[in-house]
């Protein structure tokens, strides 16, 4: 078959392609933004790429067109492909009817820590022999790359963001898992959802699709997540949770303060202990959530844990990325308050008194409306200060956020001039955090080579 791929190189569609190339199908692609590394990865599979939105980018011998849920009416490629009644569907549906299907899947949802949950169950999976597929949105250290065809069984990022222009349904119900971990769940993505009842109701649809015989796995300390549970579950149900806090199923004991050493345990009984190199409370739980699942997929859950030890992070999620100057230097995805409070909680526990500088851009929609600005100064405390960028105009203004910080803070709206002061501000020991779920304008990068 002839596959054209309508905003080809974002993660998820990206990862779409790989799967519909490696199950033999001729693929093809434009996106706005081709650049590397998407577009090297999709090139080397031969997948033909055009840049831009034009209608004679279509090939005219396309038997089906497969739509990234970015673009909408008024879209050149878009308008040909209705005008010419081209046959097309999502992504999100192309993937559940014509790839999940006859497989295990194994869907991990929630607001924070799908990428990095996904990515460990897919390890450790991996490291049990499984040779799992996997579709998820950020690339595994482990792996390499964002997506693999795999055999069996597959672990899937279960996004709740809307499936398309034409399906305002969440991704996640088109991939129908017999396993699902809900690992937490908050208000956001405010351009689709008018409020957290509404992201709920479809967590209540997923909880729809799984199989009387299959398994739900529960992050016990979540409220929104007991309401969902209250909706109707149908499924076998594992409680996970911090050991102390909770009387859950899993549980996972912190054995120092960074959290770079665990315990997990099922019900009373140890699964193991285990030294890795990721931190904070967060991952901690994420760790919990994959290992629990991992075990409802028939592994055993002492091999899990120790899996855990070879687990090498993902790109962009709190990623290490050197040394300048003596300054250290990381990438985060951030895109929510929790998220940034959690991620900057650990590093802080693991760095003591050194000094954190973070440099955010706030991107989302949900961020740039100010929807979470109560939160965003406690998410923050933790630093010793901030540099704020935004490009685009912010429904609030930067001032009163950095009132609220005892650290203080600074905004730019230009990349270079964030840089400039930043590096201006930095000593040897301090600990760099560039924070965004865009391109940052490769601020970090540019930090790192002192461009």
């Amino acid at each position: 078959m002839n596959i054209h791929i309508l905003g080809i190189c974002g993660t998820f569609m990206g990862g779409i392609a790989a799967l519909a190339r490696a199950d033999g199908h001729a693929v093809s692609g434009q996106d706005q933004n081709v650049y590397p590394p998407m577009s090297t990865q999709l090139e080397e599979l031969g997948i033909r790429l055009s840049e831009g939105y034009s209608a004679e980018a279509v090939p005219k011998q396309t038997d089906l067109v497969i739509i990234g849920n970015a673009l909408s009416r008024g879209n050149a490629a878009v308008e040909h492909v209705l005008d010419a009644g081209l046959n097309y569907v999502s992504g999100p549906r192309w993937l559940g009817e014509n790839y999940l299907a006859g497989k295990q899947v194994l869907a991990v949802a929630g607001t924070h820590g799908k990428t990095t949950t996904a990515s460990m169950l897919a390890w450790i999976l991996e490291d049990a022999g499984k040779q799992p597929g996997f579709l998820i949105g950020g690339i595994p250290g482990n792996f390499g790359i964002s997506a693999r065809a795999g055999k069996k069984i597959f672990v899937v990022e279960a996004d709740e963001y809307d499936t398309a222009f034409f399906d305002k349904r969440a991704k996640f119900v088109h991939y129908r898992p017999s396993i699902a971990i809900l690992n937490n769940l908050e208000f956001d993505h405010a351009d689709i959802y008018p409020n957290l009842g509404a992201i709920e109701t479809q967590f209540h649809h997923l909880m729809r699709t799984i199989p009387g015989n299959g398994s739900v796995v529960v992050n016990r300390h979540d409220a929104s997540l007991r309401r969902v549970l209250d909706r109707g579950c149908w499924s076998q149900t594992s409680m996970f949770g911090i050991d102390g806090e909770t009387d859950a199923e899993w549980r996972v004991r912190p054995l120092e303060p960074a959290g770079r050493e665990l315990e997990i345990f099922h019900h009373d009984e140890s699964a193991g202990a285990v030294t890795w190199n990721q931190t904070g409370r967060h991952n901690a739980l994420n760790a919990t959530a994959a290992v629990a699942a991992a075990a409802r997929a028939g592994i055993d859950p002492a091999d899990a844990v120790a899996a855990l030890a070879g687990f090498k992070g993902v790109k962009r999620r709190m990623e290490y990325l050197g040394q300048t100057g003596g300054v250290n230097v990381y990438d985060d995805f951030a895109h929510h308050p929790t998220a940034i409070r959690l991620t900057l909680e650990g590093l802080r526990r693991a760095v003591g008194g050194a000094r954190i500088l973070v440099a955010l851009q706030p991107a989302s929609s949900t961020m740039r409306g100010g929807y979470h600005l109560d939160q965003l100064a406690p998410a923050l405390a933790p630093a010793d200060f901030v540099f704020l960028h935004s490009t685009e105009a912010l429904d609030w203004d930067p001032s009163a956020l950095f009132a609220k910080l005892q650290s203080g803070g600074r905004f730019r709206g230009q990349v270079d001039n964030m840089l400039g002061d930043l590096r201006a501000e930095i000593r040897s020991g301090d600990h760099v955090v560039f924070m965004s779920n865009r391109g940052f304008g490769n601020a970090p990068q540019r930090f790192i080579e002192g461009a």
